[in-house]
């Protein structure tokens, strides 16, 4: 009873409203009866929108069959305005777009002698069925209807007729691979008061500025109605949506085949993985990835894998698998390494976010990042994020694991260092952005230094007052420039030690730092999705190690900033295009390392688990000192997207790699090498074989 009482009070101001409101009103219209001006409206709207509308040839292709909902306005200055359609094909959208624009302005609808803007909903049944240009669509097919709904009405349909993406109305995170947030990138350069630099984003960091969902559904089949063809064209594999809850489940794959020019027979490989993501209530949002993985890569791949160095090789397993973690072996010379992922985000107001969970971050606008970076394996962190005003504030503690090294109170158990860092990012006007980075390491088998969970003190001074050597600090500064609407640079500068009493000399060992600059172009020479990118790093040696290899900027025997480590200069080119489905890119590093001999304990600076206790000298260190090597890589990727839901793309990509060094290194075999592959993976992380 209660309901109906409701439900009354609320169609009354809509019975009142439609006793005094007038209907827009066509010139064919002028001097109908009051009473007949509703028909006449959407008598002449039916007649003049179906006379301009062309079924576009991607719905005859198709042989759609189905309905696209139309809602658009009349405006109170008389013009017809599209608000939304329901449809897969963004040709359809941009056809009925292009279909009221050429509609007449008219005498807007009137309530209590004012002016009003009004909504419509125009059902538009496929396979469109005209006589003729001129003729009148037949009521009974086509209705109009009247809609008195507010635009938050309309905005919250929308968002319940794209349940098919859930999480993109989420707080969860984007997947980060440099090729898919090219897009959301540039949707941030656009727009003013945003900050680029701490990634991964959130979903709800990305929808104001990039309509995820719209270009997204461009993508799916409609004509797919058996539940394979929907699973794998369309949509996950499990969703599950409630009032109070959601959740999504994925199987997903990496299952790549190819060839190099080596004598390894063949490269592979097979990733399953299971992809689970859900919110619960407002607040709370979770995801997790668990693959289970066996490969065998290019010839130098392998080598780096089963030949890493002593100082460096994980302990009680057969090698490092870069970027994923630690191998045993599989068969006779292949690898098999598992990797498990997963978060819990709590997100308590529109300015704040907390993450707890298993997982890599990246901060830096650049391909590569000096600050932090995403090369080595998932460590444990926990993560805030503040954006307010024009200021975006990231801290990040993570509890990193050294499996070269051992724990003081078990041999077999890996050695476990502890990261806190912070990072500023202040827009100073609207073209200008710089930031501020601080990162404290410190080891020890009692945790992490409570002081260091404090998130706005100067680590710098904390660590210094531990003691000496108690742990190490490194400071950083960011800048980007947004020289127009198509193109940003961008910088970094990170510095582990500088001394100013031998500023003169800056050959002296202890000038350890590094610097990034780059170029982006979007849109490029005004070719719509294309990418071009420029980009030169350049780190001195000893930079970022420490004399207690515990204590270098490195997590899993790689570096938390540059794959490359330090001692050396290293040249990007890349471009990115997509079209429809398929997308590509090509890529160029020219760079030349110094690497240390591996018959002498003596560091060079470019192996940051080196301690730099054992430099070679003070002064006249140099870039690429020691045993130099010449680098030169090039590939090239096309992808065909699969399915928008889980991203899942069919890929092949063939590269060339040239190292040349001084003296033969077991790790990094001189020699070219081609590699060609082709396979079908999920777009979760990136991979990196650019050594």
């Amino acid at each position: 009873m209660i309901k109906k009482y409701v439900f009354l009070v609320l169609l009354f101001p809509s019975i009142l409203f439609a006793q005094e409101e007038k209907y827009p009103i066509f010139e064919a219209c002028k001097g109908v009866e009051i009473q007949s001006l509703k028909d006449c409206f959407y008598t002449q709207t039916r007649k003049l929108f179906f006379a301009e509308f062309k079924t576009p040839e991607i719905a005859k292709n198709e042989s759609f069959k189905g309905t696209a909902n139309t809602i658009f306005a009349v405006t109170a200055e008389g013009e017809f305005k599209l608000i939304y359609v329901n449809t897969p094909f963004n040709e359809v959208r941009e056809e009925v777009k292009r279909a009221f624009m050429v509609l007449p302005k008219i005498t807007p609808g009137w309530y209590n002698n004012h002016p009003i803007e009004m909504k419509f909903e125009l059902p538009i049944k496929f396979p469109v069925n005209k006589v003729s240009n001129d003729s009148i669509v037949d009521s009974s097919s086509y209705r109009l209807e009247i809609k008195k709904e507010s635009l938050i009405d309309v905005v919250e349909k929308k968002r319940i007729a794209d349940s098919t993406f859930l999480e993109h109305n989420s707080k969860l995170n984007i997947p980060f691979t440099h090729r898919s947030y090219v897009d959301y990138e540039y949707a941030l350069h656009k727009a003013k008061g945003t900050h680029t630099a701490s990634k991964p984003y959130t979903y709800n960091e990305i929808m104001p500025y990039y309509d995820l969902t719209k270009e997204k559904k461009k993508f799916l089949k409609p004509n797919k109605e058996t539940w394979l063809g929907k699973k794998v064209w369309n949509e996950h594999l499990l969703q599950v949506k409630k009032k109070d809850y959601w959740l999504t489940v994925d199987l997903l794959f990496d299952v790549q085949m190819g060839k190099d020019n080596s004598d390894v027979a063949y490269t592979f490989n097979n990733s399953r993985i299971v992809n689970v993501n859900g919110e619960i209530g407002k607040n709370f949002s979770f995801s997790t990835t668990y693959s289970e993985s066996q490969g065998r890569f290019a010839e130098y791949v392998n080598s780096f894998i089963t030949n890493t160095a002593a100082n460096v090789r994980p302990k009680n397993s057969e090698g490092l698998v870069p970027g994923r973690g630690k191998t045993k072996g599989f068969k006779t010379d292949a690898h098999d390494y598992p990797v498990a992922e997963a978060y819990l985000a709590y997100t308590p107001n529109k300015y704040m976010q907390f993450q707890f969970g298993n997982g890599k971050n990246f901060i830096g606008d650049g391909y590569r990042s000096f600050i932090l970076s995403d090369v080595s394996s998932p460590s444990t962190y926990l993560k805030m994020k503040v954006d307010f005003w024009k200021i975006q504030y990231t801290n990040i503690w993570m509890w990193n694991t050294e499996p070269s090294l051992s724990a003081v109170s078990d041999p077999n158990e890996h050695a476990r260092k502890y990261v806190a860092a912070h990072y500023l990012s202040i827009n100073l006007t609207d073209k200008l952005n710089i930031g501020l980075f601080e990162t404290a390491i410190s080891a020890g088998e009692n945790g992490i230094d409570a002081g260091f969970l404090n998130p706005v003190l100067f680590y710098r001074s904390l660590e210094f007052n531990r003691g000496e050597d108690a742990g190490n600090a490194i400071v950083g500064l960011t800048g980007k420039y947004k020289l127009n609407d198509n193109v940003s640079l961008y910088s970094q500068l990170v510095v582990d030690e500088f001394s100013v009493g031998n500023i003169s000399d800056l050959s002296d060992w202890r000038h350890k730092y590094a610097y990034q600059l780059g170029v982006k172009y979007f849109d490029a020479f005004k070719v719509e999705n294309l990418f071009l990118q420029l980009e030169y790093n350049r780190a001195r040696p000893y930079t970022f190690a420490h004399k207690s290899p515990i204590l270098n900027y490195g997590n899993y025997s790689q570096p938390l900033g540059h794959l490359w480590g330090a001692n050396f200069w290293e040249a990007i080119a890349i471009a990115r295009y997509k079209k429809d489905r398929w997308s590509g890119s090509a890529k160029i590093i020219v760079g030349k390392k110094g690497f240390d001999l591996e018959d002498q304990v003596i560091s060079y600076g470019g192996d940051i688990y080196q301690s730099y206790d054992d430099r070679v000298g003070d002064t006249g260190v140099e870039i690429a000192q020691g045993n130099t090597a010449n680098i030169f890589i090039a590939d090239v990727q096309s992808n065909y997207l699969i399915n928008p839901s889980n991203n899942t793309s069919l890929f092949a990509s063939l590269s060339y790699r040239n190292f040349s060094s001084d003296t033969p290194l077991t790790s990094f075999p001189s020699g070219g090498n081609v590699w060609f592959s082709i396979g079908v993976r999920a777009d979760l992380f990136n991979w990196y074989f650019d050594f």
